[in-house]
């Protein structure tokens, strides 16, 4: 309780972590409402669109934030030098390391909450007026509909399981700018090397394990049968990910000097 409440008061007593926090619901809920406003199902057309997962858009921009604000958590400590404190007044590094992460995913899932929430509030109020109705087969964006609510409370885990993954990435890296590029890579760059493996086999395996296109799946609500991974699996592949590296983060704290 003493590393919690030591790392809380970092956390409340600098203006960073709450203009970041801000800024996830901020960005999501804008990359979203411009998403589905830009979007259109004309008459007479077949649109093959997920409205749910549209409306999850801004989650993809979002992410980005979350990445930086988890590794600012733990970095900025090392580039002040105030870590080497912090383990001076709290020997087992490992509780100081598991009390980061309960904040950061804390305080992400209360932020992300919030996103996704303002962003399946504008898929509700904007898709219909774009051609996206029942009439014409698609469903209502609500939370009232299993698989929406299945959408968005996975949307909310996905981002917490993201600031997990950022956190053990920057506790090995150490440096802001490498930490941030690094998990940025993970978040980005994976699905664009994909988009280059031809072979259709080796393409839906590398789907199954990429942190982020699986961990996305968990957003779809049209077409579930033909996903490379289940939408929960898909998650869990994510988790995978984060718990390996607040592994392999925690390792390398506790065994390297500060």
């Amino acid at each position: 309780m003493s590393a919690l409440h030591a790392e809380w008061t970092k956390l409340r007593t600098i203006a960073g972590p709450s203009w970041l926090l801000l800024g996830v619901a901020a960005l999501t809920i804008g990359v979203s409402v411009a998403a589905v406003g830009a979007t259109r199902c004309p008459a007479g057309t077949q649109c093959a669109v997920d409205p749910t997962k549209l409306s999850l858009t801004g989650i993809q921009i979002g992410q980005a934030v979350v990445a930086i604000l988890a590794t600012a958590t733990i970095c900025n400590e090392y580039s002040t030098g105030m870590i080497r404190v912090t383990f001076a007044a709290m020997p087992r590094r490992e509780l100081v390391f598991a009390a980061k992460a309960i904040l950061v995913a804390g305080l992400v899932l209360v932020a992300g909450a919030l996103a996704v929430l303002g962003s399946v509030l504008a898929g509700h109020l904007i898709l219909p007026g774009n051609g996206f109705t029942a009439a014409r087969g698609f469903h209502v964006v609500s939370l009232s509909y299993g698989p929406t609510l299945r959408a968005a409370a996975g949307s909310v885990l996905y981002l917490a399981l993201i600031a997990l993954l950022s956190l053990g990435i920057a506790a090995m890296v150490r440096d802001s700018a490498v930490s941030v590029g690094a998990v940025l890579g993970v978040l980005y760059l994976f699905p664009i090397i994909l988009v280059f493996v031809t072979d259709p086999t080796w393409h839906r395996r590398l789907e199954r394990w990429t942190p982020t296109l699986a961990g996305l799946n968990i957003q779809v609500t049209t077409g579930v049968r033909s996903l490379p991974i289940s939408p929960w699996g898909g998650l869990g592949v994510l988790a995978l990910w984060a718990g390996a590296a607040l592994l392999a983060g925690g390792t390398v704290l506790r065994l390297r000097d500060a």
